[in-house]
């Protein structure tokens, strides 16, 4: 069985508590985006949904960064309206955007336009932006991360993709619940990002981890395409 702690395929960052897993965290984050702004005037990330983030992203808002010279994006999102309760633009907007007075985002879904249209401006905004500084990852219980979803009809065609985001059908998926049609981050689109976190909570997440490292098989555990990118180490923060 695969020992997390010292493997080397990414950097597991242990918490004694959520209070000082969403502490450092958010503190981190904070960190990159100040590099990066000093660095080129400038910073863009790409923030995941889901509840587990939310009061990291609450923290990242207090904390002293330009949000003005802040561009924030989606990982990945559920094909909803961004007003929708349900979207991660909804989350993100309510945890961090209304808190960081002046960043601005850029939502993947267009209210009013098809999918493939709303993938094709994401792809095209993605090309001629910023090159991410950071993306926040979550993962589920079924081993995906962003939209990538196991047993999905385009999994492959998504993973495979030379574009930064792609379309995809996850019917019959149950880590999808009731929203099948997603719009995902690709892993090429992961991998332009500088610094990626993964941020995981409760027992079951490193178990459901170190099953996708043992399987080895990025298919069955999409989370595997996060981690074996090459580049800078995925970086996994963890508390029970």
């Amino acid at each position: 069985m695969t020992t997390l702690d010292t493997q080397d395929r990414f950097t597991l960052i242990r918490h004694s508590d959520a209070e000082a897993w969403i502490e450092a965290v958010a503190a981190e984050m904070a960190q990159v985006l100040n590099e990066e702004i000093t660095a080129f005037g400038r910073a863009r990330m790409l923030l995941s949904g889901g509840t587990t983030p939310a009061p990291v992203y609450q923290a990242l808002a207090e904390l002293d960064v330009h949000w003005d010279r802040v561009e924030v994006s989606l990982v990945d999102e559920r094909w909803l309206s961004p007003q929708d309760r349900d979207s991660n633009a909804w989350l993100v907007r309510e945890s961090f955007l209304t808190r960081a007075d002046g960043a601005h985002f850029d939502p993947l879904v267009r209210v009013g336009k098809p999918l493939a249209e709303c993938v094709y401006t994401a792809n095209l905004q993605a090309q001629h932006s910023q090159r991410p500084c950071l993306s926040v990852l979550g993962m589920g219980n079924d081993g995906h991360t962003a939209s990538l979803f196991p047993g999905s009809r385009d999994l492959a065609r998504a993973v495979e993709s030379t574009l930064p985001y792609a379309a995809l059908d996850a019917t019959g998926c149950p880590g999808a619940n009731q929203w099948p049609l997603r719009i995902t981050l690709t892993p090429h689109g992961l991998g332009q990002s500088q610094q990626r976190l993964l941020l995981l909570r409760g027992k079951q997440k490193l178990d459901v981890l170190r099953q996708a490292l043992d399987s080895n098989n990025p298919h069955l555990y999409p989370i595997l395409n996060a981690i074996d990118l090459g580049g800078t180490k995925l970086r996994v923060h963890w508390c029970d």
